[in-house]
C-alpha cells in the first residue's frame, strides 16, 4: 500500500494503494461519453469467468503510427527518468514477481516490462530530437490499448494530489479532530470492523473513548479537513509550532468507500450537474451540522503514519512523480509499466487562465485505488499543494490509455 489517495471535483477517484476514496462520485458514465473504437484486434477472453474480456488489446499498425507521431520528449526529462527509475526499482522486488504471476494478458510479463523500461530510459536520455525519439519508439515498441469502461477504449480520467493543511501536535480548543495511527492489532480485529460512527462518534470527537484511544497522531481544526486527509490518504501539515509534518496511509478498516457527495445528490440537496468539490465544501460550510449526518455514511476509516517528509508513495511502495505517475486497477493493468495517456488536460495559459489542451504523454503506472475499478479508470497524480489541488479538480474527462512494450 502507498500513502496517497485521491479525490476529484466531479469524478470518482480512488483509494488504493494508498487508500483510494471517492469524494463526490462519478459524473462520467458510458452514456455520457463515447469514443470511437481503436482499430485493433481485441484479445479474447481470459481469467475467470472464461468469457471475460482481457483488459488490453494490441493496437493495429496504422493506429500505432498515428500515436508515435504525437509522443514528444518533455522539456525537462528528469522527472520522467525519475519515474522510470522508480518503476525499475519496484520490478526488481519479490513483490513484482508475485504481482505478475497471474497477470491476465499473455505476453505481458515482468521481464518484458522491465526490459521495456530499460530501453525507454536509454531513449529518453540519448535521443537528440523528437523525431529521433519517435523513430526509435516505432522501431522498438508495440502498443496495447485498454479496452476502457465501454469495451471501445474510453477511459475516465481524474486527478489526485497531496493536500496541505494546518494542524497541531497536541490537542487544543481549536485543533480537536485527530488523525489516528494504525492500531497495532488491526490485522487481528474481528470482522466486521467497527464503523466510522463506532470509532469516532457522530461528531468525530469520540475516538479517544474506544479502540483508538492513545493512537492520536496529530489534530486538525476542521473536521472536514481531517476527513479529506482520509480521502487523500496523505498530507503535508503545517504545525502550529512551526514544523512541517507529512503523514501517509498506514491501513484501513474493511469497508467499501461511500461517496458523501453522491449521498447529497441522492437526498436532493445538490443537483447532479452541480456536484463538485467547491459546492460540496460550500454546503458543509453553510450547514456544518450536516457533517454529523453524512460523514458517518462512509464507514471506511483510514489510519496514518508520519512519513518523515519524504515524497508520497503509491501502491508499488515507490514514490509517485507529479505529472508522470498514474493510478489504475492493478488487477487488470500491468504494475510499473510504461503507459501513454491521451486526454484533454487542463493547464494555465500565459494569462493564467485554465484551458484544456489535447495531451499525449508517457507516464508510469505506479498506483492504484479501491474506487478505481476495471480498465476504464485512470487517476493522474499532479503534485502537492493548492495549485495541484485545483488542477486535480479540473481533470474530469474521457480519453484513452495505452501501454508500451518491447516488440517480442
Amino acid at each position: 500500500m502507498g500513502d496517497l489517495v485521491r479525490y476529484s471535483y466531479r469524478l470518482a477517484a480512488g483509494l488504493g494503494a494508498i487508500a483510494c476514496l471517492t469524494l463526490v462520485g462519478s459524473s462520467l458514465t458510458p452514456a455520457a461519453v463515447a469514443a470511437p473504437a481503436t482499430p485493433a484486434t481485441a484479445i479474447s477472453a481470459g481469467g475467470s469467468p472464461a468469457d471475460r474480456p482481457r483488459p488490453l488489446r494490441p493496437v493495429a499498425a496504422a493506429a500505432q503510427d498515428a500515436l508515435w507521431s504525437q509522443l514528444t520528449l518533455p522539456e525537462d526529462r528528469r522527472p520522467l527518468i525519475e519515474a522510470i527509475d522508480h518503476s525499475l526499482s519496484y520490478l526488481a522486488t519479490p513483490k513484482a514477481v508475485a504481482d505478475y504471476q497471474d497477470y491476465p494478458v499473455p505476453g505481458v510479463t515482468r521481464d518484458r516490462v522491465y526490459r521495456s523500461l530499460q530501453r525507454l530510459r536509454r531513449l529518453v536520455i540519448t535521443s537528440p530530437s523528437n523525431q529521433a525519439f519517435q523513430t526509435a519508439l516505432r522501431h522498438s515498441f508495440t502498443l496495447y490499448q485498454s479496452i476502457g469502461f465501454d469495451g471501445e477504449g474510453t477511459v475516465a480520467y481524474t486527478g489526485y494530489f497531496e493536500p496541505q493543511y494546518r494542524a497541531s501536535a497536541v490537542p487544543t480548543a481549536e485543533y480537536r479532530y485527530p488523525l489516528y495511527r494504525r492500531p497495532p492489532t488491526l490485522d487481528a480485529w474481528p470482522l466486521p470492523h467497527p464503523t466510522r460512527l463506532e470509532l469516532e462518534g457522530r461528531d468525530g470527537l469520540a475516538g479517544g473513548q474506544g479502540p483508538l484511544a492513545g493512537l492520536e497522531l496529530v489534530w486538525l481544526a476542521s473536521r472536514l479537513e481531517a476527513f479529506l486527509v482520509q480521502v487523500q490518504g496523505s498530507a503535508r501539515l503545517q504545525l502550529t509550532d512551526g514544523r512541517v509534518m507529512s503523514v501517509g496511509y498506514a491501513g484501513r478498516t474493511d469497508y467499501p468507500y461511500t461517496s458523501i457527495g453522491r449521498a447529497l445528490v441522492n437526498d436532493g440537496i445538490i443537483a447532479p450537474d452541480d456536484l463538485s468539490l467547491p459546492n460540496l465544501l460550500a454546503h458543509f460550510e453553510a450547514y456544518p451540522e450536516a457533517l454529523d449526518v453524512y460523514l458517518p455514511q462512509n464507514e471506511r476509516f483510514i489510519f496514518f503514519r508520519e512519513s518523515g517528509g519524504g515524497p508520497p508513495t503509491g501502491s508499488l511502495s515507490v514514490p509517485v512523480t507529479a505529472g508522470y505517475s498514474i493510478a489504475t486497477d492493478k488487477s487488470v493493468m500491468p504494475p510499473g509499466a510504461i503507459a501513454v495517456i491521451q486526454l484533454a488536460l487542463p493547464q494555465r495559459n500565459s494569462a493564467g487562465d485554465w484551458v484544456s489542451l489535447p495531451t499525449t504523454r508517457l507516464v508510469l503506472d505506479q498506483d492504484t485505488g479501491g474506487a478505481i475499478i476495471g480498465p476504464g479508470r485512470v487517476d493522474l497524480y499532479v503534485g502537492s499543494g493548492a495549485e495541484a489541488g485545483e488542477l486535480a479538480g479540473r481533470i474530469n474527462t474521457p480519453g484513452q490509455l495505452y501501454y508500451l512494450l518491447l516488440r517480442p
